[in-house]
């Protein structure tokens, strides 16, 4: 994706979590001058970042979770599609070029646009910082309203979806290597099946998005289970970054007295013995 051109806030809900309207212009980072807590003073349009009361990523604590038993099951039917891999300066991410698929939240329909990692993990579950954090970022039809499924991983076995386009990372490292700023490799039909089983446990809250502008009513889903990576997928997703994106994870913001809801229904755990209680802290 041509990250040089800047957006209007519309387009930032496009590219919700992965691309900024004024990134070439206030060149925010995640460390020095530039870093996290400056990043409300780099342009007026990031405000939010400094001064939002409803911010993200959070902390996953037992004293903030309540059990929502009105929350819905967060049914998700992603089909295969025509995909391209992308250097978002910031993060690497898979954008879809045709209908992947919808989640629906409160009766209104959300559809998948695009997915990218962070590492390590923005959000704190179990009382510790995982090692990387997967974002499907969802929009309604109108582009306005952003809801985000989040997946936390840690260090194991392979994950089979990013090894659908390993080759592809050492692909997209090349040509940023070799100077081409704008790359983007093409996976072909991408496969998301693995994301679409059933959850028997979910935590949602209202947040922002984790890079500037920091846009609030961001609707966020975090999935209760813990996927793995490879140490070598963990590597293939951090190549391509400059050396200051490399650590790419906000910090912990404030809860603000918000409650964060939890979805659970132990009918889903198919022979498994976890408790509620297993992703608190």
């Amino acid at each position: 994706m041509a990250l040089r051109v800047h957006f209007s806030i519309v387009s930032i809900a496009v590219l919700a979590l992965c691309t900024s309207a004024d990134y070439f212009s206030a060149n925010f980072s995640y460390a020095g001058p530039n870093g996290p807590e400056y990043w409300g003073s780099l342009s007026p349009s990031y405000a939010a970042c400094s001064h939002g009361k409803s911010q993200s990523p959070v902390e996953l604590m037992k004293t903030d979770i309540v059990i929502n038993k009105q929350l819905k099951n967060l049914n998700r039917n992603y089909l295969p599609t025509n995909a391209t891999l992308v250097d978002n300066i910031f993060n690497i991410g898979v954008h879809f070029e045709g209908k992947v698929g919808d989640i629906n939240i409160n009766g209104k329909n959300y559809s998948l646009k695009q997915l990218h990692w962070h590492s390590p993990s923005e959000h704190m579950a179990n009382g510790r910082i995982h090692d990387a954090e997967l974002h499907l970022v969802h929009l309604t039809e109108d582009n306005y309203n952003i809801a985000v499924v989040a997946v936390l991983y840690k260090l194991g076995d392979p994950d089979p979806l990013i090894s659908q386009f390993e080759d592809k990372l050492v692909d997209l490292e090349k040509e940023i290597r070799a100077g081409n700023k704008d790359a983007q490799i093409a996976i072909g039909t991408f496969d998301v099946e693995e994301i679409n089983r059933s959850s028997h446990r979910y935590y949602r809250y209202v947040g922002s998005l984790t890079t500037p502008p920091c846009k609030e009513g961001v609707t966020w889903n975090i999935l209760g289970k813990l996927r793995t990576l490879s140490k070598k997928q963990l590597e293939l997703l951090k190549a391509p970054l400059g050396p200051e994106f490399k650590h790419n994870a906000r910090p912990l913001q404030q809860l603000n007295g918000r409650k964060i809801q939890m979805y659970y229904h132990p009918n889903h755990l198919h022979g498994s013995h976890a408790t509620p209680s297993k992703y608190h802290k």
